[in-house]
């Protein structure tokens, strides 16, 4: 029997990168995934991309209404939510005396409320359904220490395994197992963006810090979304029953806690 054999997993920002590859790993371990994204036209052609098994919703995780409109057609779509996989966020960097309120208001209202307020939505409908759940909030090594240019998103990510102890300490009671992976440096479409803060901030070539990245991982390369996946199928399947309000470094050596 498949490890996910008929549950039904909700995953926030799921239309391109590591949300993607969540889904396409859930689908393959017998889950039916709903793909929530901003981008309403990309999360459609990847859920037709994937097949039957994936249904494409708009959401936009920074408004109320949209998290709880998103919630009630995925439980609609397929019986009820048993997964929620928080993954939509932003990134930015810049010196401290750079910060802007706009650029933490940004961050933090995707990174942190976002990802509160989902968990809280989904959370009551597992409650009220009484069948408990798996919650996993993606979190990072930026959120272990802080880092020179990247203020804002560590402080955000620091919160997200915060929110995961409190939450998961909170929910276990009704069923519901909230964890959290933290990812190292993962390649990706999203590294143009991440690159070029550091060649803004750093005066370096484009594709340098891509470089220096890749060589610091003991490891010996940059992760990849598929080095993700089977932590996320473990921390949504029965095994995982016993493990609460926990963070889960998956980022080959660069941080150990």
């Amino acid at each position: 029997m498949k490890r996910l054999e008929n549950k039904t997993a909700l995953i926030t920002g799921a239309a391109r990168g590591i949300g993607l590859a969540f889904a396409k790993a859930y689908v393959a371990e017998g889950a039916r995934v709903v793909i929530a994204d901003i981008d309403i036209t990309r999360a459609r052609a990847a859920a037709e991309e994937i097949g039957a098994a994936a249904v494409a919703i708009e959401m936009d995780a920074t408004r109320q209404e949209s998290i709880e409109g998103a919630v009630e057609t995925a439980a609609e779509a397929f019986g009820g939510i048993d997964i929620l996989i928080n993954n939509a966020a932003l990134f930015t960097a810049a010196p401290i005396i750079e910060i802007t309120r706009d650029d933490y208001t940004r961050i933090f209202d995707l990174n942190v409320a976002g990802t509160l307020f989902t968990m809280q939505v989904v959370a009551r409908h597992m409650i009220d359904r009484g069948k408990g759940g798996k919650i996993i909030n993606m979190a990072s090594q930026a959120g272990r220490r802080g880092e020179p240019l990247v203020a804002i998103y560590c402080a955000s990510k620091a919160a997200v395994i915060s929110l995961t102890q409190s939450a998961g300490l909170n929910l276990i009671e009704h069923g519901i197992n909230v964890n959290a992976i933290s990812p190292g440096v993962v390649d990706g479409e999203h590294w143009d963006g991440v690159d070029a803060f550091f060649a803004k901030h750093e005066g370096k070539a484009p594709g340098q810090k891509k470089k220096e990245v890749s060589a610091s991982v003991p490891y010996g390369r940059m992760g990849r979304a598929s080095d993700l996946t089977g932590m996320a199928i473990f921390l949504a399947s029965e095994e995982a029953n016993y493990i609460v309000a926990q963070t889960y470094n998956v980022d080959g050596g660069n941080w150990m806690s």
